[in-house]
């Protein structure tokens, strides 16, 4: 056998022995908050349609006594318009940026850029971090990684849920955020 052939076997040998260091432990601010962003953005989303609109849902089969068998939901908590939301949710994480609370020193990413219907209400940018497109992308990756993982769990949770839907999809269904986190938030 030839020595460079001993070396590749070592070397193989030595890398699939050591124990696996580098597997990346997630961000606990980053994915909390990322989490956090998804539910707020649905729920403003979801405020921002029309109460009244609804959609047609279920089959469009004939029953036995020739009755259809659809119903009429509202179209902001339908599973076809979450869909549609849910596609666009992690865009809007460059509204965000990480903030430092005055007083506990505890850190979140949090919306920064105010809405067109906000009414002027600005946050103080000096409590904000802007560390520039690494900061907002590493937020929608955080983003898109639980949209990905959590789709199903959060298109049923904002279809059947209206109060509380943060804590229960970033505490109890994602497990991103303690729930210590919502006894001293604002949400």
């Amino acid at each position: 056998m030839s020595p460079w052939i001993k070396q590749i076997g070592f070397i193989l040998l030595a890398v699939f022995m050591l124990p696996n260091t580098t597997e990346s432990k997630k961000d606990d601010v980053l994915y909390c908050s990322a989490c956090m962003a998804i539910a707020e953005e649905l729920n403003h989303s979801i405020s921002q349609t029309d109460p009244k609109k609804t959609i047609h849902v279920g089959g469009f089969r004939l029953n036995p006594d020739g009755s259809l068998n659809d119903k009429k939901v509202p179209l902001a908590r339908s599973e076809t318009h979450l869909t549609e939301l849910l596609e666009g949710v992690c865009n809007s994480m460059s509204d965000y940026a990480l903030y430092e609370d005055p007083v506990t020193k505890e850190k979140s990413y949090k919306r920064f850029a105010p809405r067109g219907n906000d009414g002027g209400n600005f946050p103080d940018f000096k409590n904000f971090k802007f560390d520039g497109p690494e900061s907002s992308s590493a937020l929608k990756f955080a983003c898109e990684s639980i949209v990905e993982e959590l789709e199903d769990n959060i298109i049923s949770l904002f279809a059947s849920e209206a109060d509380h839907v943060a804590k229960k999809l970033c505490s109890e269904v994602s497990g991103h955020c303690k729930s210590s986190f919502f006894q001293h938030s604002e949400l």
